[in-house]
This record gives C-alpha cells, structure tokens and sequence, in this order.
C-alpha cells in the first residue's frame, strides 16, 4: 500500500498518539476542520428538519450529539432540489420530490438554528444538492438500471436551464442559512451523473457526446453556484469513481472526469465513492464488503488531483479510518452507519476506550426499515438512536431488582440498558454461551461483525454489573423463589419446522443446525426458503463457498423482500457467481428420500425435482414463550419480549428493550 503525504493544512498540528491521523486539523476551502471526520447525510430519516416544531427538534438533537462528540464536518443538511414538472404529473419512486428543500417556507430559518447548534459544537455544516434522475427527468431514453421501467421525460435545453436557476436558488438559500459550503451531488443516480454517463447520455447536442459535452450541465450549475455564494463559502463534489453498469464510465474515466472538474476552478474538494442505487455494491454497502474496501481508487484520485480527497464507504470503525488516512489514500473520511451505531465514537477513541465503542454491524436496517418497510428510522445495535433530543440515558426514579430470563439479544440489551439506569439486574441463560440464535448466525459467511457485536455486549453487562448466570436453564419454581421485583422472559424461539410431507426425513436439517456444525449436508443442497430477510441468503452464501450446489426454493416473486435494493444486489451478484439457482413462486410440498416436490403458488401446477442430496429448512422461528405462560399471575411484574413475543431479527429485540426498559426508568 503506496503511503501519500498529507496535503498541507495550514493548521497546527493537534494529533492523538493512538489516532494521529485522524485527529489531526485540516482546511477545505474557507472550512477549518479540527479532524478528518465528515458524517455524510442520513438525517432525512431522523425526523424532517422543515417538520414541525418537535421533528425539527430531534432532527436538530440528532447532528447535535455527533458534533459535541467530536465530528468536525456534518454534511448532512438535506437539498433536494425543486423538481418541475407539468402541472398534474405525479411524480413516484424514490427521490420524486417536486417543491425543493429549500422552497419549504420555514426551510431557511430552520437550517439557521442547525447550523448556529452545530457551530457552537465546533462543527462546520454543509449541505448536499440533489437531484434523483428519471424521476421523470433525463438526459435521454436510456435508463439507468434494468429493475425499474418507468420512462422518462427527456429534458430539453429550456429544462436544463430551469434546473440550473434551481441550484442557483437553493445555493442563495443556503447561504442566506449561514452554512460553511455545498456539496453537489454527481453520483448514485443522480440527474447530473446521468449527464455525465456515456451509458445513460446519448444526446447529440452541446450536452451530449464528449465528455466536456455531458459534463456542461454539472460545469454550468457549479457555475451557478459559485456565483451565488462567492468565495465565503466552500463548494465542492460527490462523484463515482466508476459506474458499475457495462457501458458507464470506468475508474480510468473517473479520474479523467476529477481532473476534469478540478480544472473548472470552481471547487474546493472532491468526494469520492462508488456504487449505485441497486447493484453490486449498493451505494450504502452492507456487510458483504470489506471496510474501506474503495479507499484505494479514492488514493488514485488523490494522486491524479491537487484538491482535498474525502473517501466514504464501509468505513465501519475508528481504526478503519486512521488506516484509510494513514494509508494517504484520502485527506477527509466519512463515516454515517458507525456514527448511527455509536454517537461517543471520537469521545471513546480519544480517551483509550475503544473496547466500548458499539460496532456497526452492517445490516443496513437504519437504510431499509424506512425505504423497504415503512418503519420509524433505528439501528440494529443502537436502540436510542434518535432519540437524542431526550437527553442521556437517564436514572430509575425508583431501582428494583430484575430478572432476565434468556441472554440474546434483546435479554442482553434489556439487562444493559436496565443496570445502567440504576437498576439490580441478573440475567440467567440456559447455555454455555451468550448471544442466542444471533451467536449461531455470526457462523455464516460475512457475519463476523455480529460476533464483535455479541463481545461488546458481553464486556458491557459486565461493566455495567449485571449478574450473569450461565448454563442455567429456568423452571418457573426457580424464577418464583429468585423473590425479584420484575421478571422479563426473553428466551427466543424454537426452529420453525413447516408442515411438508417428508419434513422429518434424516436428510432434512434446520439451518441454525448447520450453521452450528451439528449436521452434515451432502453435495447438493435444496433450501427451503420461507423468511422475508437475509438468513437464507446467508445460509445459501456459506453453503456455496465451501463447494455445496445450492437451490433456492421462495414463494415470493423476490428474495428477502424486506431488505430493499440497498443491500440485496450485493449478496445476490455472489450468490448468482457462486452458481445458485433461485426457483420463485413455488412452495415445498413434499419431500422424499430421492425427490422434491415443488408446486407454483399460483397454478398449483406441481412438478418433482431430483438429486439433491439435502433439504436444508431456513424457515424462521416459532416464540418459545412456554416459561412466560407459566409464570403469568404467579409474580408481580411480568414481561416478554424478543423472538418469545414473535419471532423478528435483531433491531426488533433492541428496540423492544430500550421500550420496556425505559418504562422501568419511571
């Protein structure tokens, strides 16, 4: 790895000897950073800042807590640009707003109480410009991605200059708001990338063709914008390193394209990623990846322009960052997810606690519980994620003593949050281990950050003083004479096996079983795939890496259906290389020694499939509440939660924690 100096920063030297690149100041533009971390946007799920008065407020909480930590730059104030559209076109898909951030008519004063919060935590605060193609606008016929065909309304030289006045106002807007600098956003499938792409532009006017022509309209609009906020401000650009569809511009055309920029002399910083909206990798890259796995392309880029590089992209961790940096493949690193999971993250670092920093596990539920399920935002390992403008965890008006029966995740959550807040906790569990079904998933391939997560949370009960009691299976009698003011049970679920003939089968096996090295499959596989997220993916991933021919058998039209476009391209373009076959709109229905039979959930049509070796089950849970149904009305203070109330996956059981443990702060 090809170390780089750092550029010059102006600035006095304010390193940290476990993380002195990362804690060493640095200047952009006219922004005066006291670090290398920049959080990219992600505020839009916390609550809208144009909203009313209380979402406004935890919008505000939110960026508030990240900058007293630490963070020197929030890139996260939100700039859709005004949409026009003909009077009565109804705009839909992702990113199809029509008025503009900042034509909302408390927008302005609302970004002026973020940005005087986020200076007085000596942060600078920028805002990122959008504008999501073919929502209907385009440069031409051509779409982006082969999952979506709504066709698009090809954009005149009239439009073109209507959106360039957009971005002229909403950049007079942003200084009016008192914001550090503009970031314009020519990546991810924005309107200005479509431009760009010699795969989505096939014009053959002045926009289209070479690339000074399909780079005009992003040159004109940071024309537009530098005009506006002069040289108070810093402007600068998120741009791809590389399209990953055939026929966009590759990592070679990438640095011709950030030379390109950088000659305009209008900005002041590039910011390089990778990845689009839907494929492989996804632009908000899940655990498939290695972290930082891109930092190398942004070091290109580095080498082939003199202005400031930032790099975002899995850079999952503190340590992460000071090698991308210290590996001079970037001046500046963006970190969002490890942020979500953790808002003391330079605090802990800074101090030699890094053992309590809470890991990110990659899950990407922070992205697909708003966008794929309609659900309020969270994270997975981080229950009080926004919550913020609440204050810090508080203190039990009145402590108790508590039992958790069952240590995975949400008993092991529960105990944390209770003993924190003051409470006596005990957690029994009936294995050897903590950690629950959660600990059997970390088996699979790409799961390791799950292990971590399980450790932190081991290291935390123990700091936190919860008494835990390992290999102790509970028996109601056990629970009553333990004589505690409260009783949780959170002792998960039992393997769902579906009724199928030939389900009991010797060749049939559950997934947590293989998972966990106690059942042996032969060659070819067949799984029976009836969950809505990623376990038999994941099962199918590790199956298939150690050499298993694997069958996939769904009754939806997709797999993990909940997950989103966000992070199922990256697991299906490895499994699709790994040879597994997917077979859709089909349910198991019987089983034998030498056969399946396979029937179309619409048709009914059935048909026998040969030669598998093994039927794996990956189908989900049933609650295994049978301790809770035993215990009612015999103690007080009675709860369930976790996979004993109904089977889910991790964010579920933290969330269900911090709920029932904040009910015990009263």
């Amino acid at each position: 790895m090809t170390l780089l100096p750092d550029r010059p920063s102006n600035e006095a030297d304010g390193t940290d000897s476990a993380y002195p690149h990362v804690f060493r100041p640095i200047r952009i533009g006219t922004m005066h950073l006291r670090n290398r971390i920049m959080v990219p946007p992600h505020g839009s799920a916390i609550g809208n800042l144009w909203g009313t008065e209380e979402q406004a407020a935890r919008h505000i909480a939110y960026w508030e807590s990240r900058a007293r930590d630490g963070a020197s730059w929030i890139d996260g104030v939100r700039g859709r640009v005004r949409n026009p559209v003909i009077p009565g076109f109804e705009t839909h898909g992702y990113g199809a707003e029509t008025i503009g951030s900042y034509r909302q008519p408390n927008y302005v004063e609302r970004v002026q109480q973020l940005v005087k919060v986020l200076h007085d935590a000596g942060a600078v605060v920028t805002s990122q410009l959008t504008v999501i193609g073919g929502v209907p606008h385009s440069p031409g016929s051509r779409l982006s991605a082969p999952i979506y065909n709504s066709r698009p309304h090809v954009m005149t030289r009239g439009d073109i200059k209507e959106y360039v006045d957009e971005y002229r106002f909403s950049a007079r807007q942003a200084r009016k708001a008192g914001l550090d600098g503009i970031e314009l956003h020519l990546n991810h499938d924005d309107l200005l990338e479509w431009f760009l792409s010699p795969y989505t532009n096939d014009r053959d006017d002045e926009y289209g063709g070479s690339l000074e022509n399909r780079a005009r309209f992003a040159v004109e609009t940071l024309a537009a914008v530098r005009d506006e906020i002069g040289t108070d401000m810093t402007l600068g650009v998120r741009l791809n390193m590389r399209q990953e569809v055939p026929g966009g511009f590759d990592t070679g055309d990438g640095l011709v394209i950030a030379q390109y920029l950088e000659s305009t002399g209008l900005i002041d910083f590039l910011h390089a990623v990778i990845g689009s909206p839907w494929g492989d990798p996804s632009y908000i890259q899940p655990q498939f990846y290695e972290p930082a796995q891109w930092a190398e392309l942004a070091g290109q880029v580095r080498k082939a322009v003199s202005l400031p590089v930032v790099y975002a992209g899995r850079v999952n961790s503190i340590d992460v960052a000071e090698q991308v940096l210290a590996s001079g493949h970037a001046d500046v690193v963006g970190m969002a997810r490890a942020y979500i999971a953790e808002r003391d993250l330079l605090t802990k670092a800074r101090a030699g606690r890094r053992e309590e920093i809470r890991p990110c596990v990659g899950g990407n539920d922070c992205i697909s519980r708003q966008y794929a399920e309609g659900l309020p935002f969270g994270c997975a390992v981080n229950p009080h994620v926004g919550s913020e403008v609440n204050g810090r965890w508080g203190r039990a008006a009145r402590p108790r003593r508590l039992l958790v029966v069952g240590g995975g995740p949400a008993g092991m959550e529960l105990a944390g949050l209770a003993a924190e807040s003051g409470h006596s906790v005990e957690l029994w569990e009936a294995d050897q281990e903590l950690g629950g079904q959660l600990r059997i998933a970390a088996q699979a391939r790409s799961y390791e950050q799950y292990s971590r997560y399980l450790g932190w949370q081991a290291a935390r009960l123990e700091r936190s003083g919860v008494e835990v009691r390992l290999g102790h299976r509970a028996t109601a009698d056990d629970v009553i004479a333990a004589g505690v003011d409260l009783v949780a049970i959170a002792t998960g679920a039992t393997a769902h096996r579906p009724r199928i003939d030939g389900v009991d089968l010797p060749h049939v096996v559950q997934s947590r079983e293989v998972l966990r090295g106690a059942a042996d499959v032969g060659r070819r596989v067949l799984v029976v795939a009836q969950d809505d997220h990623l376990p038999p993916l994941s099962l199918a991933d590790t199956l298939s890496a150690r050499g298993h021919e694997v069958t996939l058998v769904y009754g939806p039209a997709q797999p993990a259906q909940l997950l989103g476009r966000y992070i199922t391209g990256g697991i299906l373009a490895r499994l699709y290389r790994q040879e597994v076959v997917f077979r859709h709109h089909e349910e198991v229905v019987r089983i034998s020694a030498d056969s399946v039979t396979v029937r179309n959930i619409y048709s009914r049509l059935s048909e026998e499939l040969s030669g598998y070796d093994s039927v794996v089950l990956s189908c989900g849970g049933d609650s295994d509440a049978s301790l809770h149904a035993e215990l009612l009305g015999r103690v007080p203070h009675l709860h369930v939660l976790g996979d004993a109330y109904a089977p889910r996956r991790l964010v579920f059981a933290t969330r269900q924690a911090y709920a029932l443990a904040k009910s015990l702060l009263d």
